[in-house]
């Protein structure tokens, strides 16, 4: 183990040197702020992975998911009767079907101010903590909870009121995004323990990553907030039940889009692969992807078949999205090795794909002006490589204590 953990280490290493190797602007690099950052991630990871507290709080906000879900289980089976039993726990029941409940949920915490006054709190004390400018703190906090092109929609006058390197700071951020209301659908098919240790460490990542990638000096009269994203004025708010009921119509429509991609996904992958396979019958997406992402891999301290298998899902992963590794390896996934089994979980718990890439620019485009979505569009490779580093870093901080 301790030869693994060491390279589990250079791993770290090197993933924050990837982040200082391509680096707009290395001489801007705050490595007092990135020094602090890298120190309250090896604690949290420690915190909420080897120290009894922080297990039981982790099992604690599982569990707690866990019971959301079945609870939610009640109006599956009012709606598809016998259908529903054990036997027929597909993809779509167990996973996705949930949602329809937990994305109101949240809404409604949303609606009634308890989810602004979280973010706000924890948005303040990061940015304290950290040193990282106020919005991008907020931003970080918020896109975990409520959705990265849903606090885009929200945060359009803070954008316009940012020049357009703050502006892709924010877009970078965006694809290391995970949605609080979502994480049940995680939770049915991986381990619950390290699907909610990854989402406070990719928040910290996030802003690890793009301090690094592109450093940008905010002027304190410039450190300011116009609007907190999650922040409803009460006079402008709809009544409560046309409210519920868009919530309810936009979970459905999230149901629809996760089961359209990863059908579509999966089978253009197949097709690639059948096609792959005519000039070679080993040849596939999966073989190719997996070289790529092998030295990546590899240093987050695997043995080199693990290595091997981790580095396909990965790659799989960024070219689909986390649901189709999720459900590949959902079956099997306990049987890993402990670190094997960490280190593929905090991995695919983000939005950082392809697919992602395509969904910010469109936000931006409706929210800023020309100069602005220009830039962003122009860095699309810096928004890709954020999302990347920002999955290597948390599965390396998390596997440091998970052997």
């Amino acid at each position: 183990m301790s030869m693994y953990l060491i390279i589990n280490i250079i791993g770290l290493v090197v993933f924050l040197g990837i982040g200082w190797l391509f680096s707009k602007d290395r001489k801007a690099i705050n490595w007092k702020t990135v020094g602090i950052m890298v120190v309250l991630n090896l604690i949290l990871a420690w915190f909420l992975v080897s120290s009894s507290a922080g297990r039981a709080g982790v099992k604690a906000a599982a569990d707690g998911f866990a019971w959301i879900v079945n609870v939610s289980a009640k109006g599956t089976v009012f709606a598809l009767g016998d259908w529903y039993t054990p036997k027929n726990l597909n993809f779509i029941c167990s996973a996705l079907m949930p949602i329809l409940m937990i994305v109101p949920l949240f809404d409604i915490l949303n609606y009634i101010g308890v989810l602004p006054w979280i973010i706000k709190w924890i948005g303040r004390g990061l940015s304290l903590i950290t040193g990282e400018p106020k919005f991008e703190s907020f931003f970080a906090v918020e896109m975990m909870f409520l959705g990265n092109t849903e606090v885009l929609a929200v945060s359009g006058m803070q954008l316009r009121a940012m020049n357009k390197e703050r502006n892709l700071t924010i877009a970078m951020m965006s694809m290391s995004c995970v949605t609080a209301s979502i994480l049940g659908a995680y939770i049915e098919m991986m381990p619950g323990q390290y699907i909610l240790t990854a989402v406070p460490i990719n928040i910290i990542n996030s802003l690890i990553a793009v301090s690094m990638l592109n450093p940008v000096k905010v002027p304190a009269e410039d450190d300011t907030i116009e609007k907190v994203g999650a922040e409803v004025d009460s006079d402008k708010r709809e009544p409560f039940f046309s409210f519920l009921g868009d919530s309810i119509l936009g979970a459905g429509k999230l149901i629809l889009i996760i089961i359209a991609n990863v059908v579509a996904f999966v089978a253009l992958a197949a097709l690639i692969d059948a096609i792959l396979a005519l000039f070679w019958k080993d040849l596939s997406l999966e073989s190719i992807l997996g070289v790529i992402m092998f030295p990546f891999s590899w240093l987050l301290g695997l043995p080199v078949h693990e290595a091997w298998m981790l580095s396909q899902d990965m790659g799989m992963k960024l070219i689909t999205n986390e649901f189709v590794v999720m459900g590949k390896v959902t079956g099997e996934i306990n049987s890993y090795a402990p670190h094997l089994r960490a280190v593929l979980t905090v991995f695919v718990t983000s939005f950082a794909n392809f697919g992602t890439l395509g969904m910010i620019i469109g936000a931006f485009k409706g929210l800023v002006d020309k100069e602005n979505n220009d830039y962003i569009a122009s860095n699309i490779g810096y928004l890709m490589l954020s999302g990347i580093l920002v999955s290597l870093l948390s599965a390396a901080f998390v596997g440091l204590f998970v052997w």
